[in-house]
């Protein structure tokens, strides 16, 4: 089964588990039962209809799931999922002193 690599900030989610390991042929199909296996994660993963977040970023190893097949990109048994979720925030350029 591919594992699921769970950030900090969504450990709670997951009984505190760094990584969870799920069924799933693609990336979607594991988010899915990641999600289905920690309900409470669902909403920080998944809009109100169903769409990943646009600030939830997937990986595949190294390698974006956006450049590659999206939530279709194949996973595998061994395959590492990460969620990387954006951070933004930071001071304006020229404004720190």
């Amino acid at each position: 089964m591919p594992k699921v690599k769970i950030p900090s900030p969504l450990r709670q989610y997951t009984g505190g588990n760094p990584e969870v390991e799920v069924g799933g042929a693609t990336a979607g199909e594991a988010l899915g039962n990641l999600a289905s296996e920690h309900p409470d994660l669902r909403q920080h993963l998944y809009t109100g209809d169903g769409k990943l977040r646009s600030f939830v970023n997937v990986y595949k190893g190294d390698e974006d799931i956006r450049y590659l097949e999206g939530q279709d990109t194949e996973v595998a048994d061994g395959d590492e999922i990460s969620i990387i979720p954006s951070i933004a925030g930071g001071t304006a350029k020229g404004r720190c002193k």
